[in-house]
């Protein structure tokens, strides 16, 4: 047996209410929550169970083949569609699998397939998503491939890294070096953008966790993108606002301020939920698998440089509010100034008109 799954992963904005969205599709598709079905349920916490959908199938030709696959979406609720075209046979073996995984290296031919469902679903989920915006060509695209047995025979290399080519030691090793295994029977190969797994099972529980893994990946890529959007506008605004008078300056300083922070409460917000996406408890086997894909994706470089600019974005809030409390604290001493100005200028008239009196 042979499976084959193709995943791209997509934002779509910042919250979904999956309850409502779920009684809003359960009249056109068929849906469920997500569950693990080999984990034991305490083993793995999600905050949010994402929505499942079985979406039919579609059918791709490729180099005078046909092949059917099975349509499927995960949508979660920090906003985020995750598309999967799954192909199998039950009679397929390595050479099958090598031979199509080549003929779709790098999702080659899917594209409109991934982007016909995605607009197929975007208009129902719309309504029920906060700020809803999706960049078709904005994804995390991931694939697995996927065995029944495990043959001491066959070379994941070439497989994993796209390629046919004789790989060099250094090559190989960095290749197989976040292979894991909990049987003798059954081995997970972990890659920057694919993944083989070896299961006398299929193995759905370990392709979720790595699905799941892409998606708080592509989250922080997106959030980072997005802090170096609000970056670059609030250096804009400052520079703008620093050739005004200052009156207005101070009040321009304010309205920065304002959209800073509700900007770093918004992405903190969502920072903490897509960090806390998925938690892998007792199960010691799964909690090694997602860390080392996590690893693998590089998340902490992303989640470091999130973190990095938040802290820059609540540094420029802190020196632009202490810079419109010397403002006005200045304003209020010139204001001082003056009254006593002008008490002492009344006291002077005062006495001259006595005087002259």
């Amino acid at each position: 047996m042979i499976e084959l799954r193709f995943y791209r992963i997509y934002d779509i904005g910042w919250e979904i209410d999956l309850d409502l969205l779920e009684k809003e599709l359960a009249e056109s598709f068929h849906i469920d929550r997500t569950s693990f079905l080999r984990i034991k349920p305490k083993s793995i916490v999600m905050d949010g169970l994402p929505l499942s959908i079985r979406m039919g199938s579609t059918t791709v030709e490729k180099a005078s083949m046909t092949f059917e696959f099975s349509v499927y979406a995960r949508i979660f609720d920090i906003g985020v569609i995750s598309l999967c075209l799954v192909y199998d046979d039950d009679k397929g073996d390595y050479k099958n699998l090598e031979e199509i995984a080549f003929l779709f290296a790098e999702q080659e031919g899917l594209e409109k397939h991934f982007v016909l469902y995605l607009n197929e679903l975007c208009p129902v989920i719309k309504p029920y998503v906060r700020n809803f915006s999706v960049n078709p060509e904005f994804f995390e695209d991931y694939t697995i491939y996927i065995m029944d047995h495990l043959d001491t025979s066959i070379d994941p290399v070439m497989l994993l890294a796209g390629e046919k080519k004789d790989f060099s030691s250094q090559m190989r090793e960095e290749i197989l070096k976040s292979t894991q295994s909990y049987t003798k029977e059954d081995r997970a190969i972990l890659s920057w953008d694919s993944a083989f797994l070896c299961d006398p099972e299929v193995p759905i529980d370990l392709c979720d966790l790595i699905e799941f893994a892409n998606v708080l990946v592509l989250e922080l890529r997106h959030y980072d993108q997005e802090l170096s959007r609000q970056m670059a506008k609030m250096y804009e605004d400052i520079l703008l606002a620093d050739k005004l008078p200052e009156f207005r300056r101070r009040r321009r300083y304010r309205i920065i301020m304002s959209h800073l922070m509700q900007t770093n409460t918004d992405i903190c917000e969502v920072i903490e939920k897509i960090n806390n996406l998925i938690k892998v408890t007792e199960d010691v086997y799964y909690a090694r698998v997602y860390a080392t894909m996590l690893k693998v994706l590089r998340s902490n470089q992303w989640s470091e440089s999130v973190s990095h600019k938040i802290s820059v974005i609540q540094n420029n809030y802190s020196m632009l509010s202490d810079e419109v409390r010397t403002q006005h604290s200045n304003f209020l001493e010139w204001i001082i100034i003056i009254l006593i100005a002008i008490e002492i200028v009344m006291t002077i008239v005062e006495k001259l008109l006595s005087t002259i009196l």
